[in-house]
This record gives structure tokens, sequence and C-alpha cells, in this order.
């Protein structure tokens, strides 16, 4: 245990606080900066951070009638900040004293704090072998490794490296630590509908033609016919997945390319949906929602365990189970934000829930066992292949300008910037418009692929059908 830690937790014993939680995070870590794929520069990090979290309770009206239900008797308040790694010892006397008054103010049902368990969650973990250098490379290997033309290529990318070690600890006798790797990435690619080796020559037409008219010859083209798109991306991951990073950047060139040539979107009116790259992770976190802890609690979720998220179902039945560990996830967490260990189980089970998660706090209201925050899940229960659900007339939307699927009301939302509208007979690059509709219809006949893709700590079917939704063409 750092001295940091150890003068935090004596202050907070003397401060008035009933009940506390501490986590410390060091990461150390590599930056990458390259231009083409030539290095710019590159630099390391070493940082700390404190977070500290506390709770008091507060007597309720009925402290002394003669009850069991401990929510009439007591609350629980809490408070949370951020304590500098150079915060003198006074300093962060004066913060925790505003927490805890802070605390004073809330008055949350009654819970208890989360108490050591039977996996050991009070000793320390021992240390991951987890190279950052070598991660570093891994990624830059990959980027090397992506196939680029005279007309989709990469302008430049940044890459983010860090080993994280965390250790937390609680008023109930926690003290766990353990390490991760984090890494993001960010990427801009450009395509063109001229050669690169135009590109000096189509910067200076440009320039011309804002003083001059354009004429027809063969040794200048009039600034409108020079088209080119970038496109961004910030990825997400732990460590480095090589094909998987190399397949996601050639489909962002792919995508480029395809934009140049997209036209607007027809007045399709109603189709099939389909989904195949990382906005359709929202759908899925949407039956996670469902199933979560907190929803139940207040009344936003009607999901039952034991009873299907849906009747009639003519479609895959979702099967959506946590994972502690995913292959290359940056949120391979031993145990959550509250010290509760993360442990693989199933969620909803061929359509049907098994179990809830969450916080201490709502998974003790739920009277929950064994439960404890999510961070990587998986979904399954397609029954066909992604070339088995691209049949007969769809639209497949590969990029939205935003795509959001609200866990709450299950409405679905996105303007398209790039979509392929299969009529049956020929595929043709579209963009504008929109798609909308409601996940409490869609779940009745979606059907998921067999194949799955991975997008950091989520692995779901690579391709995702919603039948009959709304798309809003250009008119």
């Amino acid at each position: 245990m750092s001295e940091k830690i150890k003068l935090i937790e004596k202050i907070l014993k003397t401060s008035g606080a009933d009940g506390y939680e501490i986590t410390e995070t060091k990461e150390t870590g590599w930056e990458f900066y390259f231009i083409r794929h030539k290095l710019d520069q590159n630099r390391t990090k070493e940082l700390t951070e404190y977070k500290v979290k506390v709770f008091k309770v507060i007597p309720g009206e009925n402290a002394d009638a003669d009850t069991s239900d401990m929510n009439e008797k007591k609350f629980l308040g809490n408070a949370v900040g951020n304590i500098p790694p150079t915060a003198s010892e006074e300093e962060i006397k004066k913060m925790i004293d505003d927490l805890v008054y802070q605390a004073g103010l809330v008055k949350n049902p009654y819970y208890e704090l989360n108490k050591p368990d039977d996996s050991g969650s009070t000793d320390e973990k021992p240390d991951h072998a987890i190279d950052v250098a070598q991660i570093s490379k891994d990624f830059i290997e990959a980027f090397d490794a992506v196939s680029e033309t005279e007309t989709e290529d990469i302008n430049s990318y940044e890459i983010f490296v860090s080993k994280k070690d965390r250790h937390f600890v609680n008023s109930n006798g926690i003290n766990l630590s353990f390490s991760y790797p984090d890494s993001m990435l960010e990427v801009v690619t450009n395509a063109r509908n001229y050669p690169k080796a135009s590109a000096e020559a189509a910067a200076m037409n440009k320039a011309d033609a804002a003083d001059n008219d354009c004429r027809d010859d063969s040794d200048r083209k009039c600034e409108d016919e020079y088209k080119e798109i970038e496109l961004y991306r910030l990825y997400k991951r732990g460590t480095c997945d090589r094909d998987a990073l190399i397949y996601d950047v050639e489909e962002l060139l792919k995508m480029g390319k395809d934009r140049l040539i997209a036209i607007d979107t027809p007045a399709i009116k109603t189709a099939p949906l389909i989904m195949s790259t990382i906005d359709s992770r929202s759908i899925y976190y949407y039956f996670l929602y469902r199933v979560g802890a907190a929803n139940k609690y207040m009344g936003i979720s009607s999901c039952e365990l034991g009873v299907p998220i849906a009747s009639d179902i003519k479609g895959d039945k979702l099967t959506l189970k946590v994972l502690p560990e995913l292959a290359n996830s940056s949120m391979n967490f031993l145990y959550d934000s509250e010290g509760a260990p993360i442990r693989e189980r199933y969620l909803i089970k061929d359509g049907i829930p098994e179990n809830f998660w969450g916080s201490r706090q709502f998974s003790e209201y739920l009277g929950l066992s064994g439960s404890s925050d999510v961070y990587n899940f998986s979904v399954s229960g397609g029954t066909k292949t992604a070339a088995e659900l691209r049949t007969g007339p769809y639209l497949e939307v590969v990029e939205f300008s935003g795509f959001d699927c609200d866990t709450t009301t299950g409405d679905i939302a996105g303007e398209i910037r790039l979509g392929y509208w299969h009529d049956g007979e020929k595929v043709t690059p579209v963009t504008g418009g929109s798609v909308s509709g409601n996940m409490s219809d869609f779940v009745k006949e979606m059907y998921m692929s067999v194949e799955q893709r991975q997008y950091n700590n989520v692995l779901i079917p690579a391709v995702t059908r919603l039948e009959n939704a709304s798309i809003t063409g250009i008119e």
C-alpha cells in the first residue's frame, strides 16, 4: 500500500465519515505521433490519480421506531472527489471534510459496502506482464501493414499505450490491486478521385481556379473535378490484435472511396436494415441495460427474470454473457470499481433474462448476490451466416453522422453518411437521409450472424439485421 493511500486512510478514519473507498490508479505510458508513416514525435507519461468516495449514515424519521426495515431507520449519503497526488496533508483534510459535508446532504436508502469475499480479494494480486514497448511496436507494425493505394491512404495516426496499476481499499477491509493495458488509437485517412501523384497539381489548380475561369483543356481540370474526403476514427484497445486493426483501417479506406461516389439515398420508406460496423454496439447495450439493476429498481426496465424479453419472437434469440476477460480488451478488470469480483455469467440466455447486474447499491436493493458492474460482454444466438443475412433488398449502413439507441425507450435513430442500397440486383453506395425505429418492434424479428466481431470490450454478431426499419431518403 502506498504512503499516499495510508495518509488518506488515516485522515478518513478521523473525519467523521462512516465509510470510504479509495482508488489509486498509476499510469505509465508511451505516445507516438505519425504523419503518414513517418514518426513526428513521441513521449512518455507517468500519472497518478486518487479517487475518494466517502459515505455518511443519516438517521431516518423512524430511527427510534421498533422496525426491522433499515430503510426506515437510516439513509446513506455519499460524495466523491479526486485528490491531487501533490496535495499536502492539510489540503487532503480540507477536501475530505468537504466530501463528508456533501455526503450528509444525500439521502439514499441504506445499503452496505462490499466486504472481503471468499475469493481472496484482500490479497494483493500478482502483476501481469504488460510490456508497453512491445504493445506499441505491435500497433506500429500493424499500421505499416495496411494496404494503401494511390487514391486511398493513411494521412496520420497516433498511438497511446499505457499500463495501469489500480489499488483499491475500502472501510470494510477490502485491499486489492491489479494491472491492465489500456490503449487508444487515432487515425485519419484520405480518399481522392485522383492519384496521389497529382495532389500537388490539384492544389495548384484549386488556387488557379480562384482567379481564373475554368477552361476545358488537357493540362488543367476544374476545381470541382478534384474530390477528396477525410475520415477519422478512434479505436480503443488493450493489446494489439494485428489482423483486426488492419481490417478496421482498410475498411475505413474503402468507406472513403465509396463516399466519393455515393448518391442520395432514395425514398425507400421501409426495408431491412443491416448494421455491420461499430454503431451496432448500441443495439446490444440496449439489451444490457434492460437487465441493469439500477434500471430495474427505478422502474425504467420491465424485465423479469425467467420471462422472455419479448413475445412471439420470429427471429434469433439473443444470449448475453458477462466476461471477466476478453482478449485485447482494455477493460480486463479483476474487480469492479467498488471491489466486487467480476464473474462469468449469463445475463440473458436464449432471449430469457437470468441475472441482473449493477453497482453494490442497486444490487443490494434488489437482493442480488454475486453481482458487479459489467465491462466485457459477449452476444451470441445467431442462426445464419453473414452472407445469408445479406439477401434480398436491404439497406446496409456502415457509417452514421451519429447513431443512437435509447437504452430507456428503445428508439433508434441515425443520419446516413454512407450506406449500400441493395435493390435485389445491384448495389449502390448512398448518403443522406436517416433510419429510425424501435427495438421493442425489432426484437421480434432480429437476425444475428453466427460470425462475431470485437469492438474493444464487446464481442457481438458481425452482422445484425433489423426488419422493417423506417428509412427517410433524399426527396
